[in-house]
């Protein structure tokens, strides 16, 4: 039997045949006086075998064992390991599409900021289309943002405070008052007269337990405190830094 018999036979390709010789799985077959390789219906039984358990999904160290005469794992066992490794795959799975669905099945649909948690994707929906407002974006990344990357319990706090200062409707217009008041100030210098203004209906709008009762100092620490500052206009930013004053000592007094 030539390659090409033996591969047809099987359902491989001859390339895959020659694979396996390369690693080692199917022996080589004795060569005729010509130079050609002839296979035997042992070599059809092993390469048959050798395709049921790499569709299984095995590895080929894996199979690699199985077949070992001797110290190889035995079938049983390997395929134990791989049904339980399939096992966790399908929770994972099943977890993903649990968010999925839940994300695609929010109020409001997919925000613009991508897949997001529930919580977050129920509280933007709240605050309304903001997609016009710079600033609007701006804070919704830096939310994302902070919800991926604290811990679980500190991610619940923050969820926590963001619904109590931003869930109900009143809030929710404030905070849209909010991001209009700082895109005004997109151009303006520090001094502008706006910003005080802002800078109260900003202060409104901030959750007063994640906020430190002894303000913020930018140097040495708040890395993306600091970031965030550098990355308004001015007034802005000074709008920003009042509001957090505000914010701070209301929940002094």
């Amino acid at each position: 039997m030539r390659i090409g018999e033996l591969a047809d036979a099987v359902g491989v390709t001859t390339r895959t045949v020659r694979h396996y010789h390369h690693q080692g799985l199917l022996p080589e077959p004795e060569r005729l006086a010509n130079g050609y390789r002839t296979y035997t219906l042992r070599h059809v039984v092993v390469l048959a075998r050798i395709r049921r358990l790499t569709e299984l999904g095995l590895g080929l160290a894996e199979v690699r064992d199985v077949l070992a005469d001797d110290a190889g794992k035995d079938l049983a066992e390997v395929l134990e390991e791989l049904d339980a490794d399939l096992a966790r795959q399908e929770a994972a799975i099943h977890e993903r599409r649990t968010r999925l669905r839940a994300l695609l099945e929010a109020e409001g649909g997919v925000p613009a900021e991508g897949p997001v948690s529930p919580e977050l994707t129920e509280l933007f929906a709240g605050i309304g289309d903001v997609s016009g407002s710079p600033m609007a974006v701006r804070d919704r990344e830096m939310l994302v943002l902070l919800e991926s990357t604290v811990a679980p319990e500190e991610r619940e706090e923050l969820l926590a405070a963001m619904r109590g200062a931003l869930g109900s409707p009143e809030a929710a217009a404030r905070a849209r008052r909010a991001y209009a008041l700082l895109d005004e100030l997109a151009d303006a210098g520090a001094d502008d007269p706006r910003v005080a203004e802002a800078a109260r209906v900003l202060a409104d709008c901030m959750p007063a337990e994640l906020l430190p009762e002894d303000g913020f100092d930018l140097d040495p620490g708040h890395g993306l405190l600091r970031a965030l500052y550098a990355d308004f206009a001015p007034a802005q930013a000074e709008a920003v830094r009042r509001a957090m004053e505000i914010a701070s000592r209301g929940r002094r007094s």
